[in-house]
């Protein structure tokens, strides 16, 4: 493989995005803490919302940020102010009620490899946008589907590393693993993050850290906000082994029918370096996964097998969620973001005479 080009924006050297519009009074109260504005007049979290609420999950999606990235002219110290706390304890409580609603009762049956492995076989029976993507997807759709992807995709890694300093043994090493994977193995331009980032550039898209935070639905934050709540409770460990375990074990395929799609299109190898990076990475990965860090997990504390088992089936009952919403509005002819999407000029990834300056012409694969 040759070199990885550096992705070339942000100007910002801080990369903070900025607070997003409301969606309601959840987020809005949400906005006015952490703009120092309320106090503890907080709004009531309505028993009805789903896990998916708009509103919602906006809300929580920002405080959760305050772990990350933060947002820009907001104080650092608001990550650990009691009102910005309280609010956030009743956003999750509502929010956990909702995913148990979605998953349902549930009962491990025989090992935690064999659970996992039940839940993917990989035989494509299942709804898939990349797959759809392969098949019918557009240009349109492959960024629309980039910007879906880009509130979990450029903090790639980060979620599952809250989970290094709660294990020890044998599960910390296989996560730590992983994780070294993930962030390109101490290489800044091979980090998964700046990969997705680059893909975003040559479509023609602002590959900015949260750049379109107001475009992203509900449905599509709660899959992150899932995992960003298993990573920052130690009380959910469990949660977010099974979540890494069955993220990893479901990617192969999926990554393969996004760079099959980009390349039908005609987009060039460095657009489709993201998916094709994972496609061999996750082949590895998601045997360490599941054998290593679950099973392993449970071997180590056996107590933990149920919430290993909930996280992995959390995970796909919000992406199955994702799925049929985002489908729905696709086969209707419609966007599946909250607004218009700026046309691309001329992306980069359409010419191959648009390969980065500093690297030769061919194929990085």
């Amino acid at each position: 493989m040759t070199a990885t080009p550096v992705v070339t924006r942000r100007p910002d050297p801080d990369l903070q995005p900025t607070l997003p519009s409301p969606r309601g009074p959840l987020s809005r109260h949400a906005i006015g803490l952490l703009r120092g504005e309320f106090a503890d007049d907080a709004p009531t979290v309505p028993a009805t919302a789903d896990v998916g609420d708009d509103d919602l999950s906006l809300a929580l999606y920002m405080l959760y940020e305050l772990h990350y990235r933060g947002f820009d002219g907001v104080d650092d110290a608001m990550e650990w102010d009691p009102g910005v706390l309280r609010f956030r304890h009743d956003l999750e409580e509502r929010f956990l009620a909702a995913v148990d609603d979605l998953i349902g009762q549930f009962e491990v049956e025989g090992s935690v490899s064999t659970s996992l492995r039940a839940m993917f076989t990989g035989n494509g029976d299942e709804p898939s946008m990349a797959a759809w993507c392969e098949q019918w997807g557009d240009h349109r759709h492959m960024r629309e589907q980039a910007v879906l992807r880009s509130a979990y995709q450029l903090k790639e890694a980060d979620p599952h590393s809250f989970g290094l300093p709660r294990l020890h043994g044998p599960p910390k090493a296989a996560l730590a693993r992983i994780q070294f994977d993930e962030y390109g193995d101490g290489s800044l331009p091979e980090m998964h993050s700046e990969l997705f980032a680059l893909h975003m550039e040559r479509l023609g898209l602002d590959p900015s850290y949260g750049a379109y935070l107001d475009l992203i639905p509900g449905y599509v934050l709660a899959t992150v906000n899932l995992v960003t709540l298993f990573g920052i409770h130690r009380r959910w460990r469990g949660a977010l082994v099974g979540h890494l375990a069955l993220f990893e074990m479901s990617s192969v395929p999926v990554m393969a029918a996004y760079s099959s799609a980009l390349r039908r299109l005609g987009y060039d190898a460095w657009t489709r370096l993201f998916y094709d990076v994972h496609v061999t990475a996750d082949a590895e990965h998601q045997t360490v996964a599941c054998d290593d860090l679950a099973e392993g997990l449970a071997a180590q504390d056996p107590k933990l097998a149920p919430d290993i088992v909930f996280g992995a089936r959390a995970l796909a009952a919000l992406e199955a969620n994702v799925t049929e919403k985002v489908l729905d509005a696709w086969e209707a002819g419609t966007s599946a973001l909250c607004g218009d999407l700026p046309p691309a000029e001329d992306p980069a990834g359409l010419s191959e005479d648009r390969l980065p300056a500093d690297d030769p012409r061919t194929d990085p694969m």
